[in-house]
Protein backbone atom coordinates (compact mmCIF):
# COMPACT_ATOMS: atom_id res chain seq x y z
CA UNK A 1 0.00 0.00 0.00
CA UNK A 2 1.42 3.48 -0.93
CA UNK A 3 1.22 6.34 1.56
CA UNK A 4 0.91 9.81 0.97
CA UNK A 5 1.62 12.54 3.29
CA UNK A 6 0.31 16.01 2.74
CA UNK A 7 3.27 18.21 3.21
CA UNK A 8 2.55 21.61 0.51
CA UNK A 9 0.33 23.81 2.97
CA UNK A 10 1.57 27.36 4.01
CA UNK A 11 1.12 26.96 7.97
CA UNK A 12 -0.02 30.27 8.17
CA UNK A 13 -0.71 30.01 12.10
CA UNK A 14 2.67 28.79 12.79
CA UNK A 15 4.43 31.92 11.46
CA UNK A 16 7.19 32.97 12.24
CA UNK A 17 7.99 29.49 11.56
CA UNK A 18 6.66 28.87 8.47
CA UNK A 19 8.43 31.94 6.82
CA UNK A 20 11.56 29.68 6.74
CA UNK A 21 10.79 26.15 6.93
CA UNK A 22 7.68 23.92 6.29
CA UNK A 23 5.42 22.95 8.99
CA UNK A 24 5.89 19.11 8.41
CA UNK A 25 9.76 19.59 8.86
CA UNK A 26 9.11 21.49 11.60
CA UNK A 27 11.20 19.74 14.68
CA UNK A 28 9.27 17.87 17.52
CA UNK A 29 11.53 16.25 19.75
CA UNK A 30 15.21 15.41 17.74
CA UNK A 31 12.89 14.91 14.76
CA UNK A 32 10.83 16.98 12.32
CA UNK A 33 7.22 16.07 12.16
CA UNK A 34 7.61 14.09 8.71
CA UNK A 35 10.28 11.70 10.28
CA UNK A 36 8.17 10.75 12.62
CA UNK A 37 5.98 9.64 9.86
CA UNK A 38 8.41 8.37 7.64
CA UNK A 39 9.75 6.35 10.47
CA UNK A 40 6.79 5.26 11.60
CA UNK A 41 5.76 3.99 7.88
CA UNK A 42 8.80 1.95 7.58
CA UNK A 43 8.54 0.00 11.14
CA UNK A 44 4.70 -0.77 9.82
CA UNK A 45 5.99 -2.47 6.53
CA UNK A 46 5.18 0.90 3.86
CA UNK A 47 8.14 0.91 1.09
CA UNK A 48 6.11 3.69 -1.12
CA UNK A 49 5.65 6.97 0.09
CA UNK A 50 4.19 9.94 -2.10
CA UNK A 51 4.71 13.72 -0.70
CA UNK A 52 3.21 16.68 -1.96
CA UNK A 53 4.95 19.52 -2.05
CA UNK A 54 4.42 23.57 -2.44
CA UNK A 55 5.80 26.15 -0.07
CA UNK A 56 9.36 25.92 0.17
CA UNK A 57 9.34 22.61 -1.33
CA UNK A 58 13.03 22.15 -2.21
CA UNK A 59 13.78 21.69 1.55
CA UNK A 60 11.60 18.74 1.50
CA UNK A 61 14.24 17.29 -1.70
CA UNK A 62 17.17 18.55 0.17
CA UNK A 63 16.06 16.85 3.47
CA UNK A 64 14.50 13.62 2.65
CA UNK A 65 16.14 12.80 -0.27
CA UNK A 66 14.70 9.09 -1.68
CA UNK A 67 13.97 8.33 1.36
CA UNK A 68 16.17 5.92 1.86
CA UNK A 69 17.60 6.76 4.69
CA UNK A 70 14.25 5.09 6.61
CA UNK A 71 13.88 2.28 4.60
CA UNK A 72 11.15 4.00 2.30
CA UNK A 73 10.97 5.05 -1.22
CA UNK A 74 9.78 9.04 -1.67
CA UNK A 75 8.33 10.11 -4.97
CA UNK A 76 7.28 13.83 -5.29
CA UNK A 77 4.15 15.60 -6.32
CA UNK A 78 5.69 19.05 -7.12
CA UNK A 79 2.85 21.80 -6.96
CA UNK A 80 5.08 24.79 -7.01
CA UNK A 81 4.14 25.52 -10.52
CA UNK A 82 0.40 25.57 -10.07
CA UNK A 83 0.34 26.41 -6.30
CA UNK A 84 -0.76 24.26 -3.29
CA UNK A 85 -3.67 22.72 -4.68
CA UNK A 86 -5.56 21.63 -0.82
CA UNK A 87 -6.21 18.03 0.06
CA UNK A 88 -8.46 17.03 -2.79
CA UNK A 89 -6.50 18.53 -5.41
CA UNK A 90 -3.21 17.27 -4.20
CA UNK A 91 -4.74 13.80 -3.90
CA UNK A 92 -5.47 13.96 -7.62
CA UNK A 93 -2.62 15.38 -8.76
CA UNK A 94 -0.58 12.95 -7.23
CA UNK A 95 -2.52 9.66 -8.59
CA UNK A 96 -0.11 8.97 -10.85
CA UNK A 97 2.74 8.29 -8.06
CA UNK A 98 0.11 6.14 -6.04
CA UNK A 99 1.06 2.52 -6.82
CA UNK A 100 -1.90 0.58 -4.90
CA UNK A 101 -5.68 0.73 -5.67
CA UNK A 102 -5.88 1.39 -1.87
CA UNK A 103 -3.99 4.17 -0.27
CA UNK A 104 -2.73 5.79 3.43
CA UNK A 105 -3.05 9.59 3.07
CA UNK A 106 -1.75 11.35 6.70
CA UNK A 107 -1.19 15.36 7.14
CA UNK A 108 2.47 16.22 7.06
CA UNK A 109 1.16 18.20 10.22
CA UNK A 110 -0.14 15.54 13.07
CA UNK A 111 1.03 13.53 15.49
CA UNK A 112 0.05 10.49 16.62
CA UNK A 113 0.59 7.33 18.21
CA UNK A 114 -2.58 5.34 15.81
CA UNK A 115 -0.78 2.32 14.05
CA UNK A 116 -1.05 2.94 9.76
CA UNK A 117 -2.48 -0.64 9.22
CA UNK A 118 -0.40 -2.01 5.77
CA UNK A 119 -2.81 -4.44 5.33
CA UNK A 120 -6.96 -2.81 5.74
CA UNK A 121 -9.04 -4.38 3.68
CA UNK A 122 -11.06 -1.13 2.58
CA UNK A 123 -14.71 -2.44 1.94
CA UNK A 124 -15.68 1.10 1.10
CA UNK A 125 -14.22 4.15 -1.12
CA UNK A 126 -12.69 5.67 1.97
CA UNK A 127 -12.39 4.93 5.58
CA UNK A 128 -11.57 7.56 8.11
CA UNK A 129 -9.34 7.46 11.30
CA UNK A 130 -11.45 10.39 13.67
CA UNK A 131 -10.75 11.17 17.16
CA UNK A 132 -12.63 12.91 20.39
CA UNK A 133 -12.86 16.66 19.57
CA UNK A 134 -9.62 18.61 21.19
CA UNK A 135 -10.53 22.09 22.29
CA UNK A 136 -9.48 23.87 19.15
CA UNK A 137 -12.35 22.13 17.16
CA UNK A 138 -14.96 21.83 19.73
CA UNK A 139 -17.85 20.90 16.88
CA UNK A 140 -16.19 18.21 15.23
CA UNK A 141 -15.94 17.05 11.67
CA UNK A 142 -17.81 14.17 11.06
CA UNK A 143 -19.28 11.20 13.22
CA UNK A 144 -19.60 6.75 13.18
CA UNK A 145 -23.01 4.63 12.83
CA UNK A 146 -22.44 1.36 13.39
CA UNK A 147 -18.65 1.40 11.19
CA UNK A 148 -20.84 4.03 8.92
CA UNK A 149 -19.27 7.35 8.57
CA UNK A 150 -21.56 9.91 9.01
CA UNK A 151 -22.62 14.00 8.68
CA UNK A 152 -23.33 14.59 12.28
CA UNK A 153 -20.42 16.30 13.90
CA UNK A 154 -19.50 14.11 16.74
CA UNK A 155 -15.74 13.70 16.27
CA UNK A 156 -12.84 15.28 14.63
CA UNK A 157 -11.42 13.87 11.42
CA UNK A 158 -7.73 13.90 12.54
CA UNK A 159 -6.13 14.01 8.98
CA UNK A 160 -5.36 9.80 8.19
CA UNK A 161 -7.27 8.25 5.94
CA UNK A 162 -7.72 5.10 3.79
CA UNK A 163 -8.86 5.64 -0.02
CA UNK A 164 -9.52 3.55 -3.13
CA UNK A 165 -7.94 5.40 -6.27
CA UNK A 166 -11.69 5.19 -7.93
CA UNK A 167 -12.99 7.97 -5.32
CA UNK A 168 -10.29 10.32 -7.35
CA UNK A 169 -9.84 9.16 -11.01
CA UNK A 170 -12.43 11.57 -12.47
CA UNK A 171 -11.54 14.79 -10.27
CA UNK A 172 -9.68 17.42 -11.48
CA UNK A 173 -6.39 18.29 -9.89
CA UNK A 174 -7.67 21.64 -9.09
CA UNK A 175 -7.55 23.96 -6.08
CA UNK A 176 -10.12 22.14 -3.74
CA UNK A 177 -10.71 20.71 -0.15
CA UNK A 178 -11.49 17.23 0.35
CA UNK A 179 -13.95 17.85 3.09
CA UNK A 180 -17.01 18.10 0.72
CA UNK A 181 -16.11 15.27 -1.17
CA UNK A 182 -16.19 12.91 1.80
CA UNK A 183 -19.49 14.70 2.76
CA UNK A 184 -21.20 13.83 -0.76
CA UNK A 185 -19.80 10.16 -0.57
CA UNK A 186 -21.30 9.69 3.23
CA UNK A 187 -24.59 11.24 2.36
CA UNK A 188 -24.51 8.13 -0.22
CA UNK A 189 -23.44 5.85 2.63
CA UNK A 190 -19.86 4.70 0.85
CA UNK A 191 -17.52 6.11 3.51
CA UNK A 192 -16.75 4.14 7.07
CA UNK A 193 -14.70 5.00 10.04
CA UNK A 194 -13.33 4.62 13.30
CA UNK A 195 -12.60 6.13 16.34
CA UNK A 196 -8.88 6.72 17.98
CA UNK A 197 -9.07 7.42 21.33
CA UNK A 198 -4.92 7.32 22.18
CA UNK A 199 -2.67 10.66 21.53
CA UNK A 200 -3.46 12.76 18.64
CA UNK A 201 -2.36 16.69 18.26
CA UNK A 202 -2.44 18.86 15.36
CA UNK A 203 0.43 20.76 15.67
CA UNK A 204 -1.00 23.79 14.38
CA UNK A 205 0.20 26.73 16.98
CA UNK A 206 2.81 27.35 18.67
CA UNK A 207 0.90 26.20 22.07
CA UNK A 208 -0.10 22.80 20.31
CA UNK A 209 3.82 22.38 19.40
CA UNK A 210 4.83 22.71 22.67
CA UNK A 211 2.10 20.08 23.69
CA UNK A 212 3.46 17.98 21.31
CA UNK A 213 6.74 18.23 21.82
CA UNK A 214 6.17 17.63 25.39
CA UNK A 215 4.19 14.23 24.42
CA UNK A 216 6.31 12.66 21.16
CA UNK A 217 9.59 14.62 21.57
Amino acid sequence: MTAMILAAGRGERLRPLTDHTPKPLIEVGSKSIIEHHLAKLSRLGFSDVVINIDHLGKQFLDYLGDGSKWGVEICYSDERQSGGLESLGGIVNALGLIKSETFLVVNGDVMSNYEFDLTLDLQSLAHLILVPNPPHNPNGDFGIDNGLATNERSYTFSGIGYYHRSMFENKSAQKAPLAPLLREQIDLGNITASLYNGEWIDVGTQGRLKEACAIFG
